[in-house]
C-alpha cells in the first residue's frame, strides 16, 4: 500500500484521540503537545520525526515504522513495540516514560535513553547492545535471555539483571551498581 508522504510539517496541541492521524509517511515531522492516547498509528511511517511533550500512551502500532524517531518528554506507556516493523527501527529519548511497554525481541542496538523510566519493561531477548541508559529509572524491568554486551549502565539505577540468563560482556556499571548483580544469588555483603 503506498501511503501519502507528509514532509516537513509541524503538528501542534493536537487531540489525535478520536479523530486518530491520518496514516501516511511522515518524514521529518514534529509533533509538539498532542495526544494520541489509545489510537491507531497501525501501518504508519514516521521518518526522522520529533515528539515532544506528546502522549502516546496505548497506542496501537502494529507495521509501524519509526527510523531516527526521537521522544522528549514523552508518554509512552504500555506500547507493544514488537508489534512495530523492525525493518530500520530506531529511536532515542530524553525525559520520556516508556513504563509498561513492551521490547521484546526487539533490536534497540546503540539507542540512546536519558533521563527515561522503564518501570516493568519488558526488554526479553532483546539486542540492547551499545544502549545508553543515562540516569534512567529500571524498575522491574524484565531482563531475561537480553543481549547486553555493551550496555551503559553506570548512571541507571533500579535495575535487577541475572547475569545468569543475559549476555553482559563488557556491559559498564558504576560500582554500587555492579553489587546488584549478586542480588539473585542472596550473597551478603557487608
Amino acid at each position: 500500500m503506498n501511503l501519502p508522504v507528509i514532509s516537513d510539517q509541524k503538528f501542534e496541541k493536537q487531540d489525535y484521540r478520536s479523530k486518530g492521524l491520518p496514516k501516511a509517511e511522515y518524514d521529518n515531522c514534529t509533533f509538539t503537545n498532542c495526544d494520541f492516547t489509545d489510537s491507531y498509528l497501525s501501518a504508519t511511517s514516521f521518518i526522522e520525526c520529533q515528539f515532544t511533550d506528546c502522549n502516546l500512551s496505548g497506542v496501537k502500532i502494529k507495521d509501524s515504522t519509526f527510523n531516527e524517531v526521537l521522544f522528549t518528554h514523552s508518554k509512552l506507556l504500555g506500547i507493544n513495540f514488537t508489534e512495530c516493523s523492525d525493518f530500520l527501527f530506531s529511536i532515542e529519548a530524553h525525559h520520556s516514560i516508556f513504563s509498561f511497554s513492551s521490547f521484546y525481541n526487539k533490536n534497540l542496538n546503540q539507542t540512546h535513553f536519558n533521563h527515561c523510566i522503564f518501570e516493568k519493561v519488558d526488554f526479553t531477548n532483546a539486542n540492547l547492545s551499545k544502549v545508553r541508559f543515562e540516569k534512567s529509572d529500571l524498575k522491574h524491568a524484565i531482563f531475561e535471555n537480553t543481549y547486553l554486551e555493551h550496555v551503559d549502565f553506570r548512571t541507571a539505577n533500579n535495575f535487577n539483571i541475572n547475569p545468569n540468563n543475559n549476555k553482559l560482556k563488557k556491559a559498564r556499571f558504576s560500582k554500587d551498581g555492579a553489587l546488584t548483580l549478586l542480588s539473585n544469588h542472596q550473597i551478603i555483603i557487608e
